[in-house]
């Protein structure tokens, strides 16, 4: 599958779907964190086990994100309540969807100028 930018806002931008992983420009991540100037691989823990550590990379930017989209893998699954109110405590939301539609998301959303972080699960 193809993804295309929705905007001209500046940044990694997820093409598309490859080989149980996400396509931002020449690379391929099974699971992924993103800031507007960065994408990252990542090696998260299971979902269950998931602190504010874990994204502890994406969160100190500038200006603040006004939420982290956390892709949970192939389907829906809520984080531990304390990840949400760790970040809830730094001033930041959380939304939470499958990786897919986050991946989806991810580019509507800056697309529109949004300043978002995201960490994704591999969807496979």
């Amino acid at each position: 599958m193809r993804l295309e930018r929705e905007g001209s806002v500046a940044g990694p931008v997820i093409s598309g779907f490859s080989g149980g992983g996400f396509r931002v420009d020449d690379n391929v991540y099974r699971a992924l964190l993103l800031t507007p100037e960065r994408a990252d691989g990542w090696r998260p823990p299971a979902l269950a086990a998931l602190t504010d550590a874990d994204v502890a990379p994406i969160l100190p930017q500038a200006p603040a994100p006004e939420f982290l989209l956390l892709g949970t893998g192939s389907t829906l699954q809520h984080p531990p309540r304390a990840f949400v109110a760790a970040l809830e405590a730094r001033g930041m939301g959380v939304e939470v969807m499958d990786s897919r539609a986050a991946a989806r998301a991810w580019g509507v959303l800056r697309g529109e100028g949004r300043q978002i972080v995201a960490a994704l699960y591999p969807f496979d």
